[in-house]
């Protein structure tokens, strides 16, 4: 059953983490940055000691983030993710005082949704491995920015599909402005399952989806890339791989599971496939 909702994301970003003026757009939800149904949808700016890291649409029924964007930059210090990383709640998502959710929250998923869980991980939709600097890194474990995932789909073939996007990115995309500086807009996103559910509220995705776009010096223009799969187990398929696609493939991909659903809109950008132009 495809689900009633017009969702237009942008890939070229206009709030700080988009590339155009034009913010993402789901019709009927999300319209110019507001939520137009706030009781269940929230775009909650990712604020960590006193700066904004990324953003994220928060679907407050599901208990899952439908998306999160965020700008990829070099790294500027050497740094490791925690081996005991402190996860944060957001307080945006709730209207009570923070001593009444204790212990836990009404309007998101908590810690304890994810005790004893043998087989899935808090998987990230802004990935820690993405992160430029330490604090930026630490923004990324907050349970608003994490979905139910298998866990040997998040530690095997979506672990090395974010390895291979940062190598990517690294290697051919640049800022505009400064070649010197590595810049790419990226949007990952979870489709919710019907029916599977985690601690019986926690929606555990069917699909998890990715996309970058960026500015290529050697091409002069911009280009993207996508990826998508299954979340499943993959205990039995220690090899397999994520093949890279294009943005016209993840966007036919989600039109199977919504009723409509643009990549871009906006700015009328002609965006090549990284692929082709690089030939790899």
């Amino acid at each position: 059953v495809k689900m009633h909702l017009f969702f237009s994301v942008l890939l070229v970003l206009g709030f700080p983490f988009i590339m155009t003026e034009v913010p993402p757009l789901i019709k009927g939800i999300l319209e110019k940055s507001v939520s137009r149904d706030n009781n269940r949808y929230k775009l909650v700016c990712q604020r960590y000691k006193n700066k904004y890291r990324f953003a994220t649409l928060y679907d407050r029924t599901g208990k899952i983030p439908v998306f999160s964007a965020y700008t990829y930059t070099k790294r500027q210090e050497v740094f490791r993710r925690p081996n005991s990383p402190v996860w944060m709640i957001e307080p945006q998502l709730e209207t009570e005082p923070a001593e009444m959710r204790e212990p836990c929250v009404h309007h998101q998923a908590c810690i304890a949704d994810y005790r004893n869980q043998q087989s899935l991980d808090r998987g990230h939709l802004f990935p820690h491995l993405h992160a430029a600097d330490e604090d930026t890194g630490k923004s990324t474990f907050t349970l608003t920015n994490i979905v139910p995932q298998k866990n040997s789909f998040n530690t095997r073939s979506w672990n090395r599909m974010e390895t291979g996007v940062k190598s990517i990115i690294d290697s051919h995309c640049r800022d505009e402005t400064d070649s010197n500086k590595i810049l790419a807009y990226v949007l990952t996103g979870a489709v919710p399952s019907e029916t599977e559910l985690l601690n019986e509220k926690v929606n555990i995705p069917s699909h998890m989806w990715t996309a970058f776009c960026c500015y290529n010096s050697k091409s002069k223009k911009l280009v993207s890339q996508a990826h998508w799969a299954e979340n499943i187990d993959e205990t039995n398929e220690r090899r397999k791989t994520i093949s890279e696609r294009s943005l016209q493939d993840l966007q036919g991909f989600l039109n199977s599971k919504y009723k409509e659903y643009t990549l871009f809109k906006g700015k009328t950008i002609s965006v090549q496939s990284l692929k082709n132009v690089h030939n790899f």
